[in-house]
C-alpha cells in the first residue's frame, strides 16, 4: 500500500495484484502527488511549455513572405510601368504645352482655359453624352429582357454561349461586319429595307443616323456580357418569392415590375455604371466606320482628343482633355453609386 498526501489527509492506494506497482499505478499516484501540491504541477508545466499555435502561424509567414513578394514583383512591375506612370506623366503633360519634337512647357492653367472656349470640345462632349444615353438605355433594357427570358423561360448552355458570342469578337471585327450589313448599296440590312419601305437609309453617312448607329453596334457587341451578369444576380433571388407571388394572383409582367426590378438594383446599377464608362471612352468603332463624320456629326469625345495628339500633335491640349473626361468619369460613376444606393438589397 503506498501512502499519498493530499492536503491534511492521506489517502492509501492499493497496488495491482502482483505485489508491484503496475504503470497505471504509479501515473495514478503520480497525478495524485501532483494533484495536491501546486509548487510541483506549476514546476512540471513549466518545463514542458509548448510554442502558441499564433506564434508558429506569424513565423511561417515571415518564411513566406518573401516568395510572395517575388511572386507578385511583375504584376507590381507591369502596373508601376504600363499604368501608373502614364497616368502621372498625362496629368503633368496637361499642364504643359508639349508638341513632342519641343520638351514640355509649364503653362499651368492655359489648356483648361482653352478647353472652356473650345467649341470643338463642347461640341464632341455632346456627341459623347448623346451616344452615352442612347447605349446605357438601350443597352440596359435589352439586357434586362433577354436576361429575364433566359432564366423564366430557358436555361440553355448552348443559347448562352449564343448571345456572349458577339462580346467575344474584337471592337474593330465588329466595327467592319456592321460597316458592310449597312452599306447603303450591298450592305443586307439596306437590300432588306429596299424590298420592304422602298429605299436605302444611309445609316453611317448621314447626321441624324451616325450615332443611333453607333450605339446599335456598341449595344450589340456588349449585350451579352451584361446579360449574363444580371442572370447571375436573378439566380440569387429565392424561388419562392416567385412562388408567393403567382399565388397573391400576380401576373408575369407585374412579377417582374415589383420583384424582379427591386431585388436586382445592386447588379443593374453595377451594369449602368460599366455601359456609361465603356460608353464615355468610346473610339475605335468610330475610328472604322464614320471617322468622325459627316461633319462631325459623330466626333465623340476620345475622336477629337485622338486627333489632337496624333494628327495635330497637341499633347499637351490632348492630355488636358483626357484629364477631363477621367475626372467626369469619377464624378458619373459616385454621383450614381450614391444615388442608385448600390451597396443595399432588398434581399437582406
Amino acid at each position: 500500500m503506498v501512502v499519498t498526501s493530499q492536503g491534511n489527509h492521506t489517502t492509501p492506494v492499493t497496488p495491482p495484484p502482483g505485489g508491484a506497482v503496475g504503470a497505471a499505478g504509479a501515473e495514478a499516484t503520480t497525478a495524485a502527488s501532483s494533484s495536491g501540491n501546486p509548487a510541483i504541477t506549476k514546476g512540471k508545466n513549466t518545463g514542458r511549455t509548448k510554442r502558441p499555435a499564433a506564434t508558429r502561424s506569424v513565423a511561417a509567414r515571415r518564411r513566406d513572405l518573401p516568395v510572395a513578394l517575388l511572386l507578385i514583383l511583375p504584376s507590381v512591375l507591369g502596373f508601376a510601368v504600363f499604368y501608373a506612370y502614364p497616368t502621372l506623366r498625362g496629368i503633368y503633360l496637361g499642364f504643359t504645352d508639349f508638341h513632342v519634337l519641343t520638351p514640355p512647357n509649364w503653362v499651368g492653367l492655359a489648356n483648361f482655359r482653352e478647353m472652356f472656349g473650345d467649341d470643338v470640345f463642347w461640341h464632341s462632349l455632346l456627341v459623347t453624352v448623346y451616344f452615352v444615353v442612347l447605349s446605357v438605355v438601350a443597352g440596359t433594357l435589352i439586357s434586362l429582357v433577354t436576361a429575364v427570358i433566359l432564366h423564366r423561360v430557358t436555361r440553355s448552355s448552348a443559347l448562352r454561349g449564343v448571345i456572349l458570342m458577339p462580346f467575344l469578337i474584337s471592337n474593330v471585327i465588329a466595327a467592319l461586319v456592321w460597316q458592310w450589313m449597312l452599306d447603303p448599296h450591298l450592305g443586307v440590312i439596306n437590300i432588306v429595307l429596299d424590298h420592304v419601305i422602298g429605299h436605302s437609309i444611309l445609316f453611317l453617312g448621314s447626321g441624324p443616323w451616325a450615332i443611333p448607329s453607333l450605339a446599335a453596334i456598341s449595344v450589340w457587341k456588349w449585350m451579352g456580357y451584361y446579360s449574363l451578369l444580371i442572370f447571375a444576380g436573378l439566380q440569387t433571388i429565392p424561388p419562392t418569392i416567385y412562388e408567393a407571388g403567382r399565388v397573391d394572383g400576380a401576373s408575369e409582367f407585374q412579377m417582374f415590375r415589383r420583384l424582379t426590378v427591386p431585388l436586382l438594383r445592386p447588379i443593374l446599377v453595377m451594369v449602368v455604371v460599366l455601359t456609361v464608362i465603356n460608353a464615355f471612352q468610346v473610339f475605335d468603332i468610330v475610328a472604322v466606320t464614320t471617322k468622325g463624320g459627316p461633319a462631325n456629326a459623330s466626333n465623340v469625345l476620345q475622336m477629337y482628343i485622338y486627333d489632337k495628339a496624333f494628327r495635330q500633335f497637341d499633347f499637351g491640349y490632348a492630355a488636358t482633355m483626357s484629364l477631363a473626361l477621367f475626372v467626369l468619369l469619377i464624378t458619373v460613376t459616385f454621383t450614381q453609386l450614391r444615388l442608385a444606393r448600390a451597396d443595399e438589397s432588398d434581399l437582406s
